[in-house]
């Protein structure tokens, strides 16, 4: 997805020559991303934007002379370009992530290890994607393929469709919800809105593996409701949210009455792991009628089909609208699918979740 017959323009920040070598490799095996140039720091950075703006930027985070953070600060404030933070995977490194997407940052991609070879296995798709999606990503200003395509499983990888849906009537509903780029801040939005007494709700947000705990302990602090990273096992309870934990599936199960979720390995699922069509299907499949399924914001098609299933299976379904969303994707497709019962506004979703109208 290029920007019209343009290739997308890539300037890569990092202090790491081999992150800046194994970056321009994986970005460049896609005919529709050129790699404008590489800085080993912000100042140098600076100077190159004077002359030429790129689509994208990649920042690293912890960089010599001004850190990542301080950097974002400055291009949001003075001239927003969509920016990808590159971050470790660490607890303080995730801490990091969500302030600089607090500030304007489109999405957060983990830093390649030392073990290059594998991440590029691993991870070429999703940084691929990523950059595709902030080059088409809303970004306002804030104040103060060479090598082999692994083939693109649905969710049949994970979990069958069934022909029954809904099982024995439950006693609560559930809430099932997707996300992806600019997913953070629409969730924040989203989860704020919430009454303590709302519907036990379920979380697909394609962050990174350690990335999401971070996440679900900041939305905890700021939200009336409680918010945490899901475990296996753990129960769908009024007045909470279980976010997935990023590189893990989360599916809905049920117990007689009760929901609860099963975290589990898998293989990637529309190139993604959490997959919001893992998440949709075991929905459809365990609580049926019982469940509001919502699609939001972010890249590609994951939890399109599921979201159609969803309503087959008798759930209220609704997809974000065009206008709020800062990538319209994976809604975008929901609805071309016919899957979406509602296309919304964020700011109408909480209230859809409490009650479907």
């Amino acid at each position: 997805m290029s920007l019209g017959n343009k290739k997308i323009r890539v300037l890569i920040v990092d202090d790491s020559a081999v992150v800046r070598q194994t970056m321009s490799q994986i970005l460049q095996s896609d005919p529709d991303i050129e790699i404008m140039a590489t800085a080993c720091d912000p100042y140098i950075a600076a100077k190159r934007i004077q002359s030429e703006v790129p689509d994208v930027i990649t920042l690293d985070v912890e960089m010599p002379r001004m850190d990542g953070i301080t950097f974002l600060k400055k291009i949001m404030t003075q001239h927003p370009i969509p920016v990808l933070i590159l971050s470790s995977l660490t607890d303080e490194g995730s801490r990091t992530a969500l302030k600089a997407l607090e500030y304007g940052a489109v999405d957060v991609i983990a830093k390649p290890r030392l073990d290059t070879k594998q991440f590029i296995e691993d991870s070429k798709h999703r940084l691929i994607e990523a950059v595709k999606a902030a080059a088409h990503a809303k970004v306002v200003s804030r104040t103060p393929q060479m090598m082999r395509v692994e083939p693109k499983l649905s969710a049949d990888a994970v979990i069958a469709k069934s022909s029954v849906s809904g099982g024995a009537p439950a006693t609560e509903v559930v809430v099932a919800v997707g996300a992806s780029t600019g997913g953070t801040e629409a969730l924040r939005v989203f989860l704020e809105a919430m009454p303590t007494d709302c519907p036990g709700i379920v979380i697909v947000q394609h962050m990174p593996e350690n990335f999401t705990k971070s996440f679900a302990d900041r939305l905890n602090d700021i939200c009336r409701i409680s918010v945490k990273e899901a475990e296996n096992g753990d129960q769908v309870r009024p007045g909470h949210a279980l976010i997935a934990p990023g590189n893990k599936h989360t599916l809905l199960k049920r117990n007689g009455v009760n929901y609860y979720v099963e975290v589990k390995d898998g293989p990637l699922v529309n190139r993604h792991r959490p997959s919001v069509d893992v998440l949709f299907r075991s929905t459809a499949r365990y609580a049926g009628s019982n469940a509001i399924g919502i699609i939001m914001t972010g890249m590609g098609d994951d939890g399109a089909k599921g979201l159609l299933e969803m309503k087959e299976a008798g759930a209220k379904t609704a997809a974000q609208d065009e206008a709020t969303c800062v990538v319209y994707g994976m809604p975008k497709e929901a609805v071309k699918l016919g899957a979406a019962d509602k296309i919304l506004p964020l700011e109408k979703l909480a209230q859809f979740a409490v009650k479907p109208f």
